[in-house]
């Protein structure tokens, strides 16, 4: 079948200490790319001027974010800034309580990041807590931005102080960016061109850097993954339904269930209140029929048999814990992925960080709120999941603690014998 290839588009994340200049670095890239709304410069600058406040590009994105406040929708290019080569979805991250929250609801989709670092403070202790989440969300395309290098004068010498502190903190976590850049994002230096007070560096500017990342396969390429939501009835037919979250699915495809294992062929795509039984694609929420009546409960991923997902009761996961109440071992919580719901328990914490401390504890007994945990589940029957790195929708997942969403985390692989850490 003929995939039509969609603009290409990246999903960033910028993340900083607060008053490192993250907002001015966000406006700066939106002004330098003319990526604003029709007008929006110029409405900030007459605010400003009215209220004799001087300019400040920071004040553009204060600007969207209260029109997003008030509910009022935004349009999607309102939310990117793009380059020649791509667009750029910005991904919001205030502060790391925020972020970890955001983890479980969409921070995670980023397929890079920008970590911000003011050059006359210097590595602060938000700047190693986000250097870490960002390790434990798999992100694994990073640039460090070190930014107000007009307030140190554009010193070589301050810049690769920081540069070798940060970069020394991030190597133990496995984390190597891509580029450390020198930039001043309220004078424009290094951030959509080189700057010339910098002579010095020859490195990247902050817009060559993300052009230099590279983006997933749009969903369309990736394994089919159709999780189950529900199977109706109608007439004589039985209507498999869910949202396809990657991959494209059609007539004829030989498919499996899994974790069940059964196999069966697609008889027909079936869409509401649509007469096409064309392919179906990755974001379609579709049914199916089968050749042949096999039983088929919600919780199950369908994918094509050559190309199935993974299949454990003991998953090794890094976790991200929210619940007033603490994680312990031996108490049974709902492991929620895609649309599979798994009664679980932890059978081991491997080791845990205070968010606040950047202590890390190893083979500890519970996990506090605002801490991340590297934890093993042992569930009551087999999950199917991939790998968060290889396909993000069903290798994330949420925990819940009785009636409420305590945690979200990522995928790792299964558990074998012979694992260590």
């Amino acid at each position: 079948m003929t995939i039509q290839a969609q603009t290409s588009s990246m999903n960033i994340v910028i993340v900083g200490h607060v008053d490192h200049g993250k907002s001015t670095l966000v406006g700066r890239l939106f002004y330098d790319t003319n990526s604003l709304p029709e007008g929006r410069y110029n409405a900030v600058a007459r605010v400003c001027e009215e209220t004799g406040k001087p300019f400040e590009l920071a004040f553009l994105l204060d600007a969207l974010e209260e029109e997003r406040d008030q509910g009022i929708t935004i349009d999607t290019a309102q939310a990117q800034f793009h380059t020649a080569l791509r667009d750029y979805v910005l991904i919001d991250a205030p502060g790391h309580k925020e972020f970890l929250k955001n983890m479980v609801t969409g921070a995670s989709s980023a397929e890079a990041a920008i970590l911000l670092i003011d050059a006359a403070e210097g590595v602060q202790e938000q700047s190693r807590r986000h250097g870490y989440i960002l390790h434990l969300l798999g992100i694994k395309q990073v640039t460090v931005a070190i930014n107000k290098m007009d307030l140190v004068g554009y010193s070589q010498e301050v810049f690769e102080e920081v540069r070798d502190e940060y970069i020394a903190f991030l190597d133990q976590l496995g984390v190597h960016p891509a580029s450390v850049i020198p930039v001043s994002a309220r004078e424009g230096d290094n951030i959509a061109s080189k700057s010339d007070k910098m002579p010095w560096y020859t490195g990247p500017s902050i817009i060559e850097a993300l052009d230099n990342f590279t983006t997933r396969p749009p969903r369309e390429f990736q394994p089919l993954r159709f999780p189950v939501q529900d199977v109706y009835k109608f007439d004589h037919r039985r209507i498999v339904a869910g949202r396809i979250e990657s991959g494209t699915i059609g007539v004829g495809d030989k498919i499996v269930f899994s974790p069940s294992g059964h196999h069966a062929v697609v008889k027909s795509i079936e869409r509401w209140n649509s007469p096409n039984n064309g392919p179906a694609f990755a974001g379609e929420s579709v049914g199916i029929t089968l050749t042949e009546p096999i039983f088929v409960e919600r919780g199950e991923i369908i994918s094509h048999i050559s190309n199935a997902p993974n299949e454990t009761t003991e998953l090794l996961t890094n976790i991200f814990w929210l619940g007033n109440r603490h994680l312990v071992t031996g108490k049974s919580y709902v492991l929620k992925l895609a649309t599979q719901e798994i009664p679980c328990q932890i059978s081991s914490i491997i080791t845990v960080m205070d968010t606040s401390s950047l202590d890390t504890g190893k083979n500890q007994y519970e996990v506090a709120k605002n801490e991340v945990a590297n934890v093993i589940f042992s569930l009551k029957k087999p999950v199917a999941f991939d790998e968060f790195t290889n396909i993000v929708e069903t290798g994330r997942f949420v925990l819940v603690d009785g009636y409420d969403v305590a945690g979200g985390g990522i995928a790792l692989a299964p558990v074998v014998d012979n694992y260590t850490i």
